[in-house]
C-alpha cells in the first residue's frame, strides 16, 4: 500500500517538474497558454490515474463486521463500567457502615458484597462485619443500606451488652 503510494506520488512529483519546465520554454502568448492548459490536463490525469485502476472489491467495507466489533466494544465498555460502580458502592456502603458504627461507639471495619439488580444497577446484598453482633447496627443496615439482616455476618468477640463469640445475624 505505501508502496503504490510512493509510486503515485513520485509520478505526480515528475509531471509537476516536467509541466513547469515545459512551460518555462515556451514563449509567452498563445502558445504557452495552450501548453499550460495541456499541461494541467496531463497533471490531472497524473492525480486520478489511481482511480482508474482502483479495484472496488478490493475495498469493499464489512459493514456487518465493523457493527459486531462496535457492539463488543459498547459491551467491554458497559462491563468495565458496571464493575468500576459495583466497586466504588462497595466502599462507599463499606465507609458508611464504619462511620454508623462508630457513631454508635462500635469499632467495626465492613466488607459489602454488591449484585445487579434486574435494573441492571448495582446495589449492597451482604455485608461482613469485624464486630459482634449489634441490633441497632443491623437496623440500620437494613433500613438505610437494603441489606437483610440474613446477609450480614458479624465476626466478633463481644457486643456492647456483653454477649460473646462469633454471631451471624
Amino acid at each position: 500500500m505505501m508502496a503504490a503510494v510512493r509510486t503515485w506520488l513520485t509520478g505526480v512529483v515528475a509531471a509537476s517538474l516536467l509541466i513547469s519546465a515545459a512551460e518555462s520554454l515556451i514563449p509567452p502568448g498563445t502558445l504557452r497558454k495552450i501548453a499550460s492548459l495541456t499541461g494541467g490536463l496531463i497533471l490531472l490525469l497524473v492525480l486520478v490515474r489511481p482511480l482508474a485502476h482502483l479495484d472496488a472489491g478490493e475495498y469493499k467495507l464489512n459493514l456487518d463486521a465493523y457493527s459486531n466489533a462496535v457492539e463488543d466494544r459498547r459491551q467491554e465498555l458497559e462491563k468495565a463500567d458496571r464493575s468500576e460502580l459495583e466497586k466504588l458502592i462497595a466502599e462507599k456502603s463499606e465507609a458508611y457502615i464504619s462511620d454508623r458504627a462508630a457513631a454508635l461507639g462500635i469499632s467495626c471495619t465492613a466488607e459489602v458484597t454488591t449484585k445487579t439488580g434486574t435494573d441492571g444497577m448495582p446495589y449492597p446484598a451482604g455485608a461482613e462485619l469485624s464486630c459482634a453482633y449489634s441490633p441497632e447496627l443491623a437496623a440500620l443496615m437494613e433500613q438505610e443500606l437494603g441489606i437483610p439482616r440474613e446477609r450480614q455476618a458479624y465476626h466478633g468477640t463481644q457486643t456492647k451488652d456483653g454477649t460473646a463469640g462469633k454471631t451471624v445475624g
